[in-house]
């Protein structure tokens, strides 16, 4: 990973590169919380408005929802429900059972539990409190 300040919002932007995730959430601390808890995240730098987490090596994004006033995003957002319906945003090499028991631990929902799939991964469901689907793995039959 490039070396930035990751205060700097332009040295930031800059020193992405390959695939992002970032996503809008109704509060950036809570959801800090159960990444960090539950799946091991590293906070790279965090506020009520913005986090940059990584995990593996990756970067992820996280921004209030009211840091996109001006932005034709939120307009998408359901009024009720879980957020980014249909999308998993899967964690490969990362324990699916104790991510689980973490989050049990925490009184955050396992929406499927942990089991070795026919695709060769050992996996569980886990929802953040947005809504959105977790899903930490590794390979079947491998020590997690």
């Amino acid at each position: 990973m490039k070396k930035f300040d990751p205060t700097n919002a332009e040295e930031t932007g800059r020193a992405l590169a390959g695939f992002g995730v970032n996503l809008l959430v109704t509060d950036v601390e809570n959801t800090v919380l159960f990444l960090t808890t539950v799946l091991g995240f590293s906070v790279i730098t965090s506020s009520r408005d913005y986090a940059l987490l990584s995990v593996n090596n990756q970067l992820f994004m996280l921004h209030g929802d009211h840091t996109y006033w001006d932005n034709p995003l939120p307009s998408l957002l359901p009024e009720s429900g879980a957020r980014g319906g249909g999308v998993e945003l899967r964690l490969y090499d990362l324990d699916p059972d104790q991510a689980e028991q973490k989050a049990r631990d925490n009184n955050h929902m396992v929406l499927m539990a942990t089991a070795d799939k026919p695709h060769g991964l050992r996996e569980c469901f886990l929802l953040d409190p947005d809504g959105y689907c977790w899903v930490p793995s590794v390979k079947s039959g491998s020590d997690p």
